[in-house]
């Protein structure tokens, strides 16, 4: 089998402001031509890694490797990487034409075959016949999609993407997310994108980089992040997720540890309803009942102590169900969505 390989290789990558470690000995390959979204908190180190990758920062420590090329100590302009920003930045003044080309026009690329660029490169991202158009006249899902079309225009080996769709509203952006990954899987370039939105990135990557005060805490597919959490930061922050820990673990499970179980996996039965193999049960109190739509989530308080969230879709027609709170409940899983997160 070969290898695939590496576009973007990073060893003991370190950036410090001040007395703040903002980026603590990084370690990470990007595969050439896939979708990574480096997911975190605020100040956990994602964009601070996007910006040296790009060259905006200078690492303290540490290597960057640009198809195996060590590019650490050069400048952001000698870089096959562009960068697509929250803002657009478009230039208000020019057509969406003028704009792919802007990049193009300032590397003397020719006439011709920069407005033959620019036109494909619009047509990627499915805004053919728009070029003789202002930005002012665009929605702000097609502003964006005319910011990607100026960097895709440049064909670089890798695209970084800045929270881009943090500007959009729900529906867009949800959209948008979908669209985004379609045209990545259609150019085949290789991006890097940036974003605290846990959905966001669970939709769009192939592999995601989870963050927390500057290292990768756990790197893998959505699959694996979502339903094998290496941490219990990754646990909570990644989804929704219940952690069973000491006592309640010992009394639920019968085994030490902490553990995680994600709330869609449990049922909400009555108390003299059969559990069945395999599963685990423990007795609780329901304590609220919020309606979501799609589903109806239930906190339930333990008799050992504690709580857990239950996550119950409306596949039918949906009943209020607030006539729960207060009574008595079993809460029951296969003991296969138990996945220990810590010793």
């Amino acid at each position: 089998m070969v290898e695939p390989s590496v576009a973007i290789r990073l060893r003991g990558l370190a950036r410090r402001f001040g007395e703040v470690v903002a980026v603590d000995r990084v370690d990470l390959d990007v595969v050439d031509g896939e979708f990574l979204t480096l997911l975190g908190p605020s100040g956990s180190g994602k964009t601070t890694v996007l910006r040296m990758i790009a060259g905006f920062e200078r690492p303290d420590a540490g290597t960057i490797e640009l198809a195996g090329v060590d590019v650490t100590n050069v400048p952001p302009y000698s870089r096959d990487v562009n960068t697509v920003f929250q803002d657009y930045a478009l230039f208000p003044h020019m057509s969406v034409q003028k704009n792919i080309e802007y990049g193009l026009k300032v590397k003397k690329v020719p006439k011709a075959e920069r407005e033959q660029r620019a036109v494909e490169a619009l047509e990627s991202v499915r805004l053919g016949g728009y070029g003789d158009r202002a930005p002012s006249q665009l929605s702000g899902g097609q502003r964006q999609r005319v910011a990607l079309a100026r960097a895709l225009v440049n064909r670089p080996k890798v695209l970084l993407l800045d929270e881009p769709l943090g500007a959009l509203d729900l529906k867009l952006r949800e959209q948008m997310q979908v669209e985004l990954k379609e045209i990545q899987r259609e150019v085949g370039i290789t991006f890097v994108f940036v974003t605290h939105d846990q959905d966001e990135a669970l939709t769009m990557s192939d592999r995601i980089a989870v963050f927390n005060s500057g290292k990768i805490e756990q790197l893998g597919t959505p699959t694996e992040v979502y339903e094998h959490p290496a941490t219990p930061f990754v646990a909570g922050f990644v989804g929704t997720s219940n952690l069973l820990g000491a006592a309640a673990a010992e009394a639920v499970l019968g085994k030490p540890g902490t553990w995680s179980v994600r709330p869609e996996k449990i049922r909400v039965i009555g108390v003299d309803e059969p559990v069945g193999d395999g599963r685990h049960a423990v007795r609780g109190t329901v304590r609220e009942v919020v309606y979501v739509g799609m589903s109806t989530r239930f906190v339930v308080d333990l008799e050992v102590g504690g709580s857990l969230m239950a996550v119950q879709q409306n596949s039918e027609m949906s009943t209020d169900l607030g006539h729960m709170r207060g009574q008595p409940v079993l809460l029951t899983w296969d003991t296969q969505h138990e996945y220990r997160v810590a010793d």
